[in-house]
């Protein structure tokens, strides 16, 4: 399946391993949450190497020297709850001063489609680069509609970020929003009739939050 220029899959050997770790069903909730914060820190490492900077004069012990910072937009954070609050600290660990704001989604268990229960983002938003963190895309319902949502509030330069995706997910997504930057830890391989990735991790938000 092919997808547009703005579609990266990151082949990071610490990313694929750690996506193994959580993949493994004995893998326990403390540890997976562990790993989700981890590997949402190596995404966002990738998902944001594009920042601009700014040189500023520093005195070091030995003498002033002209040296690069983060210049221009701020960044906001967004999850999508629940299970996008499991990457939120990763991304918080590279870009302390990040603001985070919040869409709460949910998918109707018979028809999949998305809903939108919940809607808060740091202002200015149309000033802001825009980091939207899921763990799983699977059908892209969620994760479309949120970048809608988050369009329609002003929200100009957006990148979303999730762990595993199924390509029929990723294909939607990426052709809804092909001004939007995508970074997937691993495609996986399709959707099974009740729309979970195969092979997949089984539900992210609950193993995230140890609930069933």
């Amino acid at each position: 399946m092919d997808f547009n220029e703005n579609v990266h899959i990151l082949d990071h050997p610490l990313i694929q391993h750690k996506i193994s770790m959580l993949r493994d069903k004995n893998t326990g909730t403390n540890e997976f949450r562990s790993l989700v914060s981890e590997i949402a820190m190596l995404e966002g490492y990738e998902a944001l190497r594009d920042l601009k900077t700014k040189n500023i004069e520093v005195e070091t012990p030995i003498e002033k020297c002209m040296t690069p910072v983060i210049a221009g937009k701020k960044l906001a954070i967004v999850p999508i709850l629940r299970a996008g609050l499991g990457m939120v600290d990763g991304v918080l660990r590279l870009v302390p001063t990040a603001k985070v704001g919040h869409i709460g989604m949910y998918r109707d268990p018979e028809t999949h489609e998305p809903h939108e229960y919940y809607c808060k983002l740091p202002a200015p938003i149309e000033l802001r680069t825009i980091l939207v963190v899921d763990p799983m895309l699977a059908t892209g319902g969620s994760g479309s509609d949120a970048i809608a949502q988050i369009k329609a509030h002003g929200g100009k330069t957006i990148k979303f970020m999730c762990i595993i995706a199924a390509p029929e997910g990723l294909k939607k997504i990426s052709e809804d929003h092909p001004d939007v930057q995508f970074y997937v830890g691993h495609l996986d391989r399709e959707l099974n009739k009740d729309a979970y990735i195969c092979p997949g991790l089984g539900d992210a938000g609950d193993r995230i939050f140890g609930t069933k």
